[in-house]
């Protein structure tokens, strides 16, 4: 595990907030839990976002040993990210935050106005592909 340049909260829960804040992490992590994808890739999945962002968001990820980066001794040299065994942890999370959020629109009577949620269960995608 690499050195944390940022000291992290000693609260449990407000550490893991921490980690995992960001208006781009969850979506991120999202496309990076079934396959390592290219920076261009995540791009090109994600037109909301600048490349700056992206950068920024992944080099956080990675420091928090959520994703990896990986440098092929290519010529010209290709990086992929993936999703590490403790980012992809966070899967069952992001889904029940993603199934809260729902349950609170639907209680502030604010459904129409939501988004379809971005994350869901890998089992389930697996199913219908059968």
């Amino acid at each position: 595990m690499t050195k944390l340049i940022k000291r992290l909260p000693m609260l449990p829960a407000e550490r893991a907030l921490k980690v995992i804040s960001g208006r781009w992490k969850a979506v991120i992590l999202y496309h990076l839990f079934d396959r390592p994808r290219r920076l261009s890739a995540l791009q090109a999945l994600m037109p909301g976002i600048t490349q700056k962002v992206l950068i920024q968001q992944l080099r956080e990820m990675e420091e928090h040993g959520l994703v990896r980066r990986e440098i092929f001794a290519e010529i010209p040299s290709r990086v992929e990210y993936s999703a590490t065994r403790l980012g992809l942890s966070l899967e069952p999370i992001l889904l029940a935050l993603c199934q809260w959020g729902q349950h609170h629109a639907d209680e502030l009577n604010e459904m129409d106005r939501l988004a379809d949620c971005v994350i869901r269960p890998r089992q389930a995608q697996d199913a219908h592909a059968v």
